[in-house]
């Protein structure tokens, strides 16, 4: 009775806590300042060159494409429970992720090329898997730059992390669409053709896989702290998204099918190479809308990119930190610290990383919390040399600048005397 009573109580407490993040998300749309989000896509589109990136991301998964499709054909091979829906998961996923003018004859191509790469030997499908790798690789130091993230994870826990998505990720699409087999099984075979509720239903369920893996995607790949309802935000903004991309090219393809016209049977690769590179604009602008999430709801502007700002930024966020160590809580979340000084928190990233990489600040390792652990202050201002810090974001002392440090102290003036 009191193991019911215990899962009874779990349930509940689950429920009550989807409700409650669901209804924080729903408030932060309402809330959402949709002018200054563009001003931001905008801003980031053109000085974090997105367009050469998603150039470059579309190449990459061009090549990249054959070794997924065939580790996933080949996982499904392996699973009896999940090679009989097969077919029916090819089609559904493909048809959400692709226009419909081009799904089947992608799907075909894809099949054909996956059939024959399984055939290679072990040196080759090696050489498969570290090109799926490399992609993997790119998109996470493609997201880690967005989000300003200058140490990385190691390279060795960044490939075990991504090999197991590349593997379980198919397995649990798999086993997810296996929940409503009961409408794709008919006399112990599948069904040829779905009635349209039941195709809805299959529809609704990859496109909410679909938003599941973005925001996964957004909260764990950057070497950051992300909150899961920034990282929905910025799923729903891409799936949505690709669904208006796809109804907009079905739509320009129908009416000006002027690729049809000059490529014929050969069309459907530049409008496949084209649909990638949209995919990959739309994916990285919902990062940009996942990092950002945080400046735009505290309606916050960047420092100027004036000279020496870096510097200044840097003694304001030790000053904060000086001031928090006689208070109870002795330090301050990234969060906290970009609101106390009215900036963007990707604007102080690099230089929380920079203070921790000298030893001045640390990060309380919080799990519990839900902003990300406090930075508190390690080094005695007014024991601690300020020189480390000058030479990294100031001037770095050399032959031509070692008179103005000498004149201006910068070798013996301590940190509480700069941020005095």
């Amino acid at each position: 009775m009191a193991g019911i009573i215990a899962s009874m109580t779990s349930n509940w407490s689950f429920w009550a806590n989807a409700r409650e993040r669901w209804k924080l998300l729903v408030e932060t749309l309402q809330q959402w300042p949709w002018a200054q989000t563009y001003q931001t896509l905008r801003l980031r589109f053109r000085e974090d060159h997105l367009g050469v990136t998603a150039g470059s991301l579309t190449f990459t998964t061009t090549i990249a494409l054959v070794p997924l499709f065939t580790v996933m054909l080949a996982l499904f091979s392996a699973f009896p429970v999940f090679a009989r829906f097969r077919k029916v998961l090819e089609q559904q996923v493909l048809s959400g992720m692709v226009p419909d003018a081009i799904a089947k004859p992608v799907l075909l191509s894809l099949t054909k090329f996956a059939s024959k790469a399984s055939q290679m030997g072990g040196i080759g499908l090696i050489a498969l898997g570290f090109t799926a790798m490399a992609l993997m690789l790119t998109i996470d130091h493609t997201l880690n730059s967005i989000w300003r993230v200058r140490i990385v994870r190691p390279i060795a826990q960044r490939v075990l992390v991504y090999w197991a998505a590349l593997t379980l990720g198919p397995l649990l699409v798999g086993a997810s669409l296996s929940l409503t087999s009961y409408v794709l099984s008919a006399a112990g075979g599948l069904v040829e053709e779905l009635p349209g509720g039941v195709g809805l239903l299959l529809n609704a369920i990859v496109f909410m896989l679909q938003t599941a893996g973005f925001a996964a995607l957004y909260k764990y790949v950057p070497n950051t702290f992300v909150r899961w309802e920034h990282a929905w935000g910025g799923a729903i903004f891409v799936s949505l998204g690709l669904e208006l991309g796809q109804k907009g090219l079905a739509i320009y393809l129908s009416k000006a099918p002027v690729y049809a016209t000059i490529y014929g049977a050969f069309a459907a690769v530049p409008i496949f190479l084209i649909w990638i590179y949209v995919s990959w604009l739309m994916v990285l602008m919902g990062a940009v809308v996942t990092a950002y999430t945080p400046s735009l709801l505290s309606q916050v502007k960047r420092w100027p990119d004036t000279p020496g700002y870096r510097f200044a930024l840097a003694l304001a966020l030790l000053r904060a930190l000086s001031a928090e160590r006689h208070t109870e809580r002795r330090g301050l979340s990234s969060e906290e610290l970009a609101h106390r000084l009215r900036t963007d928190p990707l604007q102080i990233e690099p230089l929380l990383e920079l203070l921790q990489g000298l030893d001045w600040i640390g990060l309380l390792d919080e799990p519990e919390q839900t902003h990300g652990g406090r930075f508190v202050m390690l080094c005695d201002p007014d024991r601690t040399a300020l020189a480390p810090l000058a030479g990294e974001v100031l001037l770095r002392p050399d032959g031509f600048t070692a008179g103005f440090w000498h004149q201006a102290r910068m070798d013996s003036m301590t940190l509480s005397e700069a941020m005095s």
